[in-house]
């Protein structure tokens, strides 16, 4: 497994060489592959004077004899505002872009299965810290770690002190109190704090790109799951109780709804999780939903309505379904009217069970977003 620490730095890039250090003292041992740096223009010109042109970096790995790291300038990312590199974070649009640009790193950081994300909040401003935090609780996986470095006061922020070296030195360091004192290196303690956080990649299902989208959607899909009642099918009875509400449904348009609900029951494309959280992948494009195939799926959901009487199946309307090649989609259209229709007369708070047509990746597909836990089909 390659460890990446991700680090959120301003002007102070010694919290960078202390987390590595720190790292690099737990038990057992934690030695990073890869560095990446969020900052300013400022926070960049900073890390790059000091840990890679005057080498601290270096010297760090080879004082203690630690791994290769790579790390490069390509390596520090820089929040812009555009085109435009921000030097520090002012506003709410500045703390918004930041969120954005952290979010999406952390996202595309933790896509694969080979890698262990350590995320240091340390340094940068506190938003910045916040947001590296939020995004590894959207997106971290099991093995993803978040972290704060403490140092002893007296040596905390000092621009002179990256690291507890091997030969203590003597630096002059102002204390608590306002006082200078020439101090040794070897009373300097860096302690690493390991953070923990509630992971809700498995829980919720994200698609949306900006940060705040993203918090939006996971309260939804957190709300989809515990706040709606049952969607209960009763085909001898042509109808669906929601709460208690019984709905009757024309046999056609229940076997149509059915078929929504069953997509989402039976058919899942996300069978390892318990829950819908917010996914949308059985959804379906109208294209799809006019083939062969869910014709007869919807024929044999109607059969079990009329109790597999065959020749009800075999009328001049599923001959011409069949001949066309399967249910037009201007028919489709109307049903799913008069279906949601139909519960918003009947439900309160129906569009989470009605059949709502959303934008995935530029066309839009059909289903219902009541949760499949919720769903019951007798």
């Amino acid at each position: 497994m390659k460890n990446i620490l991700i680090c959120v730095a301003g002007a102070t890039p010694q919290v960078i060489t202390e987390t590595i250090y720190a790292l690099s003292r737990k038990s057992p041992p934690v030695h990073i592959d890869e560095l990446h740096v969020i900052t300013t223009s400022y926070g960049r010109e900073l890390i790059s004077e000091k840990l890679i042109k005057e080498g601290i970096l270096e010297k760090l790995i080879r004082e203690y004899k630690l791994p290769p790291l790579r790390f490069t300038e390509e390596q520090i990312t820089i929040i812009k505002d555009r085109d435009n590199p921000l030097d520090d974070i002012r506003n709410d649009l500045d703390n918004e872009i930041a969120g954005d640009l952290i979010t999406d790193i952390v996202r595309k950081m933790s896509e694969g299965d080979d890698t262990v994300l350590h995320c240091s909040i340390a340094g940068g401003r506190k938003t910045m810290s916040f947001y590296l935090g939020a995004a590894l609780q959207l997106f971290g996986r099991p093995q993803d770690r978040l972290y704060h470095v403490l140092v002893s006061p007296d040596f905390e922020n000092n621009p002179e002190f990256f690291y507890p070296p091997k030969r203590p030195r003597k630096l002059r360091c102002r204390t608590p109190d306002g006082k200078e004192l020439l101090l040794s290196t070897s009373k300097a303690e860096v302690h690493l704090a390991e953070l923990p956080y509630v992971r809700l990649r498995e829980r919720v299902w994200l698609v949306k790109k900006t940060f705040r989208e993203l918090i939006n959607e996971a309260e939804e899909g957190m709300r989809l799951v515990t706040s709606h009642y049952p969607l209960r099918f009763r085909f001898s009875s042509t109808e669906v109780a929601i709460g208690n509400d019984r709905i009757k449904l024309q046999p056609m348009l229940l076997a149509v709804y059915a078929f929504f609900a069953e997509e989402k029951k039976k058919n899942c494309r996300r069978a390892e999780r318990e829950n819908c959280l917010g996914c949308t992948e059985c959804f379906i494009t109208m294209a799809d939903l006019s083939d062969i195939k869910v014709l007869e799926r919807v024929k044999a959901l109607y059969a079990r309505i009329y109790g597999g009487d065959s020749l009800r199946l075999e009328d001049e309307r599923w001959q011409k379904y069949r001949r066309q090649g399967g249910i037009p989609q201007e028919t489709l259209r109307q049903h799913i009217s008069k279906i949601n229709g139909i519960l918003k007369e009947h439900v309160q708070n129906s569009e989470l069970y009605e059949v709502r047509g959303i934008r995935i990746y530029g066309a839009t597909k059909y289903g219902i977003r009541v949760d499949k836990s919720r769903i019951e089909l007798s």
